[in-house]
C-alpha cells in the first residue's frame, strides 16, 4: 500500500511540475520579448535621433535590454573609435581653418598644420580598422527578423554611413592641409622678404609673387571642395 500511495503522490506531482516548467519557459518568452521590445525602442527613439556619437547605457538600460546590450556594444565600440579618430585629426584642422585670417597666419600655424597632417594621413586607416571590426561582430549577431530589420537601420547610421561618408573627405582635407603647410614653407624660406602688412603681403620679385598667387588659386580651390564636402556630411563634424 505505501508502494500505491509513493507512486499516486507521484502522479499527482508530475503535472504540476509540469505546469511549472511551461510557466517558467513562458516566462523566459515574456522577458525576451520585453527585451525585445526594449532594444527596438532604444535604436528607434535615441539611436536614429542621435548624432554620430551614439550614448552608452546605463546599469539600469543594460538591464532592460538583457543580452541585446551586447548588440548594441557593437555599435558603441565603432562610435567611439570614430568619434576618438576624427578628434585628433579632422577636427583640428577644422579648427585651424578658421585661425587663418591674414598671410602670416600660413605662417604662424605651419607646425600645427604638419601635425594635423601627420595625424589626417592615419585617419583613413583608423576608421577601416574600426569599420572591419564592427563588420566582424555584426556578422556573429544573431537577431529576431523584426529586431534586425531595425539593428540594420542604426548601424547603416551610426557605422556603414559615417564610415563611407569620410573616407572621400580624408585624401581632401590632407591636400589642403598639405598647400598650407607649402604656403607656409614658402614664406618661411623667403624670410624678411616677404613684409605683412595691414591683412596683406609684400613681396620682392615678380616670380615671388607669382609662385604665392598659385600657392592661393590651388588652395582656394581645394578649399572649396572641402568645404561643400563638410556642409554635405554636416553631422559627422557634430560629434
Amino acid at each position: 500500500m505505501a508502494f500505491a500511495v509513493k507512486t499516486w503522490a507521484q502522479r499527482l506531482l508530475m503535472p504540476v511540475m509540469a505546469l511549472f516548467l511551461v510557466t517558467q519557459l513562458s516566462g523566459c518568452g515574456d522577458s525576451d520579448k520585453e527585451q525585445q521590445k526594449a532594444f527596438i525602442d532604444y535604436l528607434q527613439n535615441t539611436v536614429m535621433r542621435s548624432s554620430v556619437t551614439i550614448p552608452t547605457l546605463s546599469e539600469t538600460q543594460k538591464q532592460q535590454l538583457g543580452h541585446y546590450a551586447g548588440d548594441y556594444a557593437v555599435l558603441v565600440t565603432f562610435s567611439q573609435n570614430f568619434s576618438r579618430a576624427m578628434d585628433a585629426s579632422m577636427t583640428p584642422l577644422f579648427t585651424t581653418l578658421q585661425q587663418i585670417r591674414a598671410p602670416q597666419d600660413y605662417l604662424a600655424q605651419r607646425d600645427r598644420l604638419q601635425q594635423e597632417l601627420g595625424a589626417l594621413n592615419m585617419l583613413g586607416q583608423q576608421i577601416q580598422s574600426a569599420k572591419a571590426q564592427a563588420d566582424s561582430a555584426y556578422a556573429t549577431l544573431k537577431q529576431p527578423e523584426e529586431v534586425k530589420a531595425v539593428f540594420d537601420k542604426a548601424f547603416n547610421k551610426v557605422v556603414t554611413g559615417p564610415s563611407n561618408a569620410i573616407m572621400p573627405m580624408i585624401p581632401q582635407a590632407a591636400s589642403v592641409a598639405q598647400t598650407l603647410v607649402q604656403v607656409g614653407d614658402f614664406l618661411q624660406n623667403l624670410g624678411p622678404q616677404a613684409r605683412f602688412d595691414n591683412q596683406g603681403i609684400q613681396l620682392q620679385t615678380q616670380a615671388q609673387v607669382d609662385q604665392y598667387n598659385q600657392l592661393m588659386r590651388d588652395l582656394s580651390a581645394k578649399y572649396q571642395a572641402l568645404m561643400a564636402a563638410k556642409q554635405q556630411n554636416a553631422s559627422l563634424m557634430q560629434n
